[in-house]
């Protein structure tokens, strides 16, 4: 039997009476701060300190968050509650301390608490003082005891969380922008992890190459240069990571003419190196180069040297749908979605089961062709690829809420 509009009514108010409408913006915040603030402390690990050859680290440990307070002018410090910061215009938060270790070479300091700024409180959270009162001490602080909280007090002023849309994390987005005589043929990513988001993209441009860009780095970036700074150095490895397809093989023609003055993993480094810190010693530019690749580039995947090869595997799957698209293989935004992290355990196997005709007069598909082998014709790429978005996935920790001024 359906449920009459009366009956509806009394529902949704004990749906509000019990639950309220902002718990979960509550439970949100609640979450960020008992687990998500460390988790993104541990993500990061330690900080580098560049000074010469001087070898000096600062390893970030514990989080402590106080409770809500105030300096006065003399410097004395005392609690504060949300009703003063209204009328003071002052900001209701707390002091965030970090324990953090000088390491000089392999040798550890002493620990030390470290005042790192103030973290601002959301009312009637369990860092919010209003969270233990009960309605009579409620109105004597000068609050209102129906108010659900949910809220910060930012100069005086309430602040809240604006709930948005957002495009999903970690998945290939494909699409294609008409913004001249040509249309550009893109496909993006924004590769998520604890405490930080980068922008991904992949785009075959008029001139038939495909580039890539990443946090970091100016410029766009020649595909196939950067396969090569992952690890992928010769032609064939390249293209046999992509596609043994002849019609996708055709595409990446232009892609290997721009990757001529970096043939080898140092020479792509060292392309990269040039544009992050150009006349810099080669060592140092090198330096630089793996620092931004392994931290900048879809870090969902891992953050260190090890994850390059997932990465490089990840890149060339990114490459395939923009040249599937270009060839009407593939509408915007069409899925499958490769998954936001894979298993360490596992790796991407592509197996071909027939040889590839090469695109006319190219020596380096003539390359990985042979690379093959003739095993004969056989299905489509998508019959005989371990495809990414068939791995295990690994659940994403939320987001730490934001402060919307």
């Amino acid at each position: 039997m359906p449920l009459t509009q009366t009956q509806l009514w009394n529902l949704s108010k004990e749906f509000i009476r019990d639950s309220g409408l902002v718990h979960q913006h509550i439970d949100s915040y609640d979450d960020f701060v008992e687990r998500g603030l460390q988790a993104i402390v541990y993500e990061v690990g330690e900080l580098p300190i560049e000074i010469g050859d001087y070898p000096l680290r600062i390893r970030l440990g514990k989080v402590e968050i106080g409770t809500p307070r105030v300096i006065e002018v003399d410097g004395t410090e005392r609690s504060i509650y949300p009703a003063e910061a209204r009328i003071r215009n002052l900001t209701y938060a707390a002091p965030l301390h970090m324990e953090m270790i000088p390491v000089i070479g392999e040798r550890e300091g002493q620990p030390e608490m470290v005042y790192v700024g103030d973290l601002p409180v959301m009312l009637k959270s369990r860092l919010c003082l209003l969270s233990k009162l009960d309605h009579d001490d409620l109105v004597a602080v000068g609050e209102d005891p129906l108010d659900p909280g949910g809220y910060f007090i930012v100069n005086g002023s309430e602040r809240v969380i604006v709930a948005l849309e957002d495009l999903a994390a970690n998945r290939i987005l494909v699409d294609i922008e008409h913004t001249g005589v040509n249309p550009t043929y893109k496909a993006k990513i924004f590769s998520t992890t604890v405490g930080f988001r980068a922008r991904i993209e992949c785009a075959l441009k008029s001139d038939g190459a495909i580039y890539v860009t990443m946090p970091g780095i100016p410029s766009d970036l020649p595909f196939v240069i950067l396969m090569r700074a992952l690890g992928i150095e010769s032609d064939a490895r390249v293209a046999e990571l992509v596609s043994p397809d002849p019609d996708i093989q055709d595409e990446l023609e232009t892609s290997y003419e721009k990757s001529l003055e970096a043939t080898t993993t140092r020479d792509a480094l060292l392309y990269l190196g040039n544009r992050l810190a150009p006349g810099q010693m080669d060592e140092y530019r090198l330096k630089k180069a793996e620092s931004v690749l392994d931290r900048n580039f879809l870090p969902h995947l891992g953050r260190v040297p090890g994850d390059r090869n997932q990465k490089a595997l990840f890149l060339s799957e990114i490459a395939i749908r923009v040249v599937e698209e270009k060839l009407g293989r593939r509408k915007p935004n069409q899925g499958p979605e490769i998954p936001a992290r894979t298993n360490n355990h596992q790796t991407t196997h592509r197996i071909f089961h027939r040889e590839r005709h090469p695109p006319r007069n190219n020596h380096r598909t003539r390359a990985a062709r042979h690379s093959y082998g003739k095993l004969g014709q056989g299905a489509h790429r998508s019959d005989t690829t371990t495809r990414p978005d068939q791995l295990h996935q690994h659940p994403q920790p939320p987001p730490p809420p934001a402060i919307t001024p």
